[in-house]
């Protein structure tokens, strides 16, 4: 096992592998089967990019040698942040089989993120598309001192991935399935996000049997819409899965109605993924589309939950079911069945993967409440991890002693087994499937010079599910000609975060509410925040 990540008990390990979840087999070794059995069939089409499965598979072999070559070694950590473009597919087929290991970064990431997952994995290498959305990513590049830079394109000063791609492939050993295969990022509430270490064990058991939750077939073709390094349209069953049933990956540039409704008349789409706010976007423009969407069988809704209301308006509208999703990077994922009756699908958000995954549902205490009464969600099995990476003070607290994982999230559950979500213990915020972790926006509220105390709380939109409300305390100093939003805001964008996690409202505050214990009751400023939307509308005040 790779040091720093938290290995497997033994004897759950063995249970599992006892049982058939975990098979021994990687995903180098799972593609080199499909490619294999379907040489021909298309494996990915991005823009006018079209590979079959035996060109991937042989791309994989080239550019894992050529990373070798240039010194990227088996439990290597390499950052990947690319857009939805084939090469995603390649490069981490590649690391795959090298035995290397991708750490999957968000195309909005900017240098603080970047920065930290290239030093807290110590990362030999860092992959990134020339330009995406007119960013240009050398330039990230060159702040942030990677070791060694391969570009998607026009590389400058790097390593061109055309270059790498070019050699001959080399006869690499298949790594230990039971070995770390990847790192996800968690959402986090502090302002370090962690690193969660996937096996090729555990994580192609969810893919696989995600694949087959969801009823894929070689004939399926799943659609990505949502950036592809989210463990979303990743693997629940997203791309891999897709791949693991020898099915056909169509690459979206963005989700935009525009871009993705011709894709699913030209590709004849039978399934895709998205967040609500941007299933909300869908149903509002499929009415007046002139494409044609009659090839989509299933409508995935995830990322945060989706309200009844607007599920049960999915097949009306768009002609396919919806299948709520409900998950995390860690591990658990909860899916409504395709033969689940109409009430499950649209109220609930699902039930889990495997006869494995134990759910407990908990009081402040960690006692078990009533059937049907709502508490925290704990839970392990055969996918879900024991530990985050190189975080044990974190993950004393994130793990029970015998190793349930405390989701953070607060949820009841049917008498049918269905989990149905109704908040979150964490103080994080879900903006469109976009997890932001308040203290960290705090924090750089915090080193502005005008700003004495920032407390960032969670907004109700009827889009995004949330946005965000940062409450400034200003130092006395600034009072008198206190900073504007627009300000702050470009503050915050000069230090390097990701613009997701700019606040949507700045308001000013003279003080905070506080707890009992003295902490600040965001409780309270949630409900300042309601009660300033529902008066009538007058100038923000720092704007």
């Amino acid at each position: 096992m790779l040091p720093g990540a938290v290995p497997w008990p033994p004897e759950a390990a063995a249970r599992y592998r006892a049982a058939g979840y975990w098979q021994g087999r990687t995903f180098g070794a799972m593609l080199r089967e499909v490619a294999a059995a379907h040489p021909a069939r298309t494996a990915v089409v991005a823009g006018e990019t079209r590979w079959t499965y035996a060109e991937l598979d042989e791309r994989a072999d080239r550019l894992a040698a050529g990373l070798r070559r240039i010194g990227v070694a088996p439990r290597d950590r390499v950052v990947v942040q690319l857009p939805n473009v084939a090469e995603f597919l390649q490069v981490a087929f590649a690391l795959f089989r090298l035995g290397a290991i991708p750490v999957f970064a968000l195309p909005a990431h900017r240098a603080t993120e970047i920065g930290y997952f290239l030093e807290h994995a110590d990362a030999a290498a860092y992959v990134i598309p020339d330009r995406h959305a007119n960013f240009d990513y050398r330039t990230l590049a060159r702040e942030v001192k990677a070791r060694r830079v391969v570009v998607a394109g026009e590389a400058e000063e790097f390593t061109a991935l055309t270059d790498l791609d070019a050699g001959a492939p080399a006869a690499l050993p298949d790594p230990d399935p039971a070995d770390v295969a990847l790192m996800q990022l968690s959402g986090g509430t502090t302002g370090t996000p962690k690193l969660i270490p996937r096996t090729h064990d555990d994580y192609l058991y969810s893919v696989v049997a995600s694949a087959e939750i969801c009823g894929l077939t070689p004939d399926s073709v799943y659609l990505c819409a949502l950036p592809v390094a989210h463990n979303f349209p990743m693997s629940s069953p997203g791309v891999l899965g897709t791949l693991s049933a020898g099915a056909t990956v169509v690459l979206a540039p963005v989700p935009s109605p525009d871009a993705a409704f011709p894709l699913i008349e030209r590709e004849r789409v039978t399934i895709t993924g998205l967040v609500p706010p941007l299933a909300l976007v869908w149903l509002a423009a499929a009415p007046a589309t002139a494409h044609d969407l009659s090839s989509l069988r299933i409508l995935q809704v995830g990322g945060a939950k989706f309200s009844a209301e607007a599920a049960a308006r999915v097949r009306p509208v768009l002609g396919c079911d919806v299948q709520q999703v409900f998950g995390m990077a860690e591990g658990l994922v909860n899916y409504t069945r395709p033969n689940d009756p109409e009430d499950v699908r649209v109220t609930t958000q699902g039930r889990p993967i495997s006869p494995a995954d134990e759910v407990r549902v908990v009081d402040d205490a960690d006692r078990d409440v009533a059937p049907g009464a709502t508490g925290h969600l704990l839970t392990r099995g055969p996918y879900t991890i024991r530990g985050y990476y190189r975080a044990p003070e974190h993950n004393a607290a994130a793990f029970t002693a015998d190793g349930f994982y405390r989701t953070g999230d607060v949820v009841r559950r049917t008498a049918g087994g269905n989990l149905v979500v109704e908040g979150r213990a964490k103080d994080q915020i879900n903006r469109g499937g976009e997890k932001i972790a308040a203290e960290e926006v705090e924090n750089h509220l915090l080193a502005h010079p005008a700003v004495h105390d920032a407390a960032v709380v969670a907004v109700p939109d009827p889009m995004l599910g949330e946005r965000t409300c940062a409450f400034v305390i200003l130092r006395p100093a600034a009072r008198e000609d206190p900073p504007k939003a627009a300000h702050l805001r470009a503050f915050l964008r000069g230090r390097g975060i990701a613009d997701y996690k700019i606040p949507d409202r700045v308001v000013l505050a003279d003080a905070f509410p506080h707890t009992g214990v003295g902490k600040v009751s965001k409780r309270d400023l949630r409900a300042a925040v309601a009660r300033e939307l529902t008066r009538p509308a007058a100038p923000e005040r720092p704007s």
